[in-house]
């Protein structure tokens, strides 16, 4: 094996990799649409136009995006500590409930106030709901995996009965809040894309876009830049060393559930302040747990889950094109699509490390 090119294997493997698993899902893919009798590179062809061919496939894509960005980080951030969040749908659907409070009982207030205090209020309620996994785990010794699990659960069972009994609109069998004041409305991107010549059409994509991108910027500094993030990163990696050097790894466990909690609940600022302006039932539509394949598609780093983010809200965009205009791909057909991306780029995301391994340290 040379050095060099150990080396230069080094430093694609965490790009090559994802490329690789997702190339080998969409081959896959492929072939099960090719066995129903349906032209493969058409299907390729249709998700890649109804998601990127238009400036409102675009916007579609790019907020389906930013909810998989916020879910994404809170998965990165607790996977640095030692810990693997399940629990990012019922964070995330809590948050919601925190943002609702603000739209529904503090819209009175100027708009960039309701804005400010929606996200502080998603980021609180979805902290709070991760806090109790991260002490029973820490304190008592109860996996998080379960803990976090079972708390999506209730979660549910919490917004079903406050959606149905609390907050539901006077007058109404649907489980919604009645609107938010006008003051808690996210303000549209349309504006700032057509300085670019790009028309979002009907597209719902809103600031949280850009408050996503800045969370991704801020926990890669968090992370690789300061000492807290040193720190928590040694106490994911080796409990043992972190307190050999005075570095308590359950108060860290705590701190990071905390930050992945904030993460996840700020997925309500897209759904419910930026696009259907109330509370509504099942908001989050599985996106916490997207948010597992997306941060392991990205090898939980904030730059690659952006990208990842990315790949995911155009197969949701493009999967609906693709059942609009080949009729005879299902639906439910599109949704193993998916699956199989999330398998192949998150369960078996090390499928093809020993074999690219072995091509480029196998000496010629």
């Amino acid at each position: 094996m040379s050095q060099s090119r150990s080396a230069l294997y080094l430093r694609l493997e965490p790009f090559l990799l994802p490329v690789l698993n997702l190339g080998l899902a969409l081959l896959v893919s492929g072939l099960i649409i090719f066995s129903i009798g349906e032209n493969p590179l058409k299907a390729l062809q249709v998700i890649f136009q109804g998601s990127f061919g238009s400036g409102e496939g675009l916007g579609y894509t790019l907020f389906y995006s930013t909810n998989y960005i916020f879910t994404g980080l809170a998965v990165a951030v607790a996977y640095h500590a030692g810990l693997f969040n399940i629990g990012c749908e019922g964070q995330a659907y809590v948050g919601g409930l925190g943002v609702s409070f603000v739209g529904l009982y503090l819209g009175g207030l100027p708009a960039w106030c309701v804005i400010i205090l929606g996200i502080l209020a998603g980021a609180l309620f979805g902290a709070a709901w991760a806090y109790v996994p991260a002490w029973l785990q820490a304190r008592k010794g109860s996996h998080i995996v379960i803990t976090t699990i079972m708390f999506n659960f209730i979660g549910s069972a919490l917004m079903t009965w406050l959606l149905v009994v609390v907050l539901i609109k006077p007058g109404q069998q649907a489980p919604e809040s009645r609107e938010f004041s006008n003051h808690a409305f996210l303000p549209s991107l349309k504006g700032l894309f057509s300085y670019a010549g790009i028309n979002l059409g009907q597209s719902p994509l809103n600031l949280a876009l850009l408050i996503s991108l800045t969370a991704a910027v801020a926990i890669w500094f968090l992370l690789w830049r300061t000492r807290f993030g040193y720190q928590l990163r040694v106490a994911g990696t080796s409990p043992a060393a972190a307190r050999y050097a005075g570095i308590s790894p359950e108060n860290f466990m705590l701190k990071a559930m905390l930050l992945s909690g904030a993460l996840a609940g700020c997925l309500g600022l897209n759904e419910l302040m930026g696009s259907q302006h109330r509370l509504t039932l099942d908001f989050p539509a599985g996106a916490g747990f997207i948010g597992i394949a997306v941060a392991l598609m990205g090898r939980n780093n904030p730059i690659g889950i952006c990208f990842s983010a990315l790949l995911f809200g155009a197969l949701v965009q493009g999967g609906g094109e693709l059942a609009f205009e080949m009729p005879h791909i299902s639906h439910a057909l599109v949704i193993v699509i998916q699956g199989l991306v999330i398998l192949f780029c998150g369960a078996l995301d090390q499928l093809l490390k020993k074999p690219l391994r072995r091509i480029f340290t196998t000496t010629v």
